[in-house]
């Protein structure tokens, strides 16, 4: 079975990592135009928001 992580990076997107490799930066601002990638919009707004992460398997 694969180890999935996902993070909430500090003040960024959710970071989906499966085995140590990340596979997807998803967008947890809403104001990404390329929902639900993350492009990075985040940063240009201000987004604030606290880090968390979550293992599975």
């Amino acid at each position: 079975m694969a180890n999935v992580t996902i993070k909430a990076k500090e003040n960024g997107p959710l970071l989906v990592e499966v085995d140590g490799n990340i596979v997807s930066k998803l967008c947890r601002c809403g104001a990404s135009e390329s929902k639900p990638k993350c492009d990075g919009t985040h940063a240009k707004i201000g987004f604030k928001a606290e880090s968390s992460e979550i293992k599975i398997g």
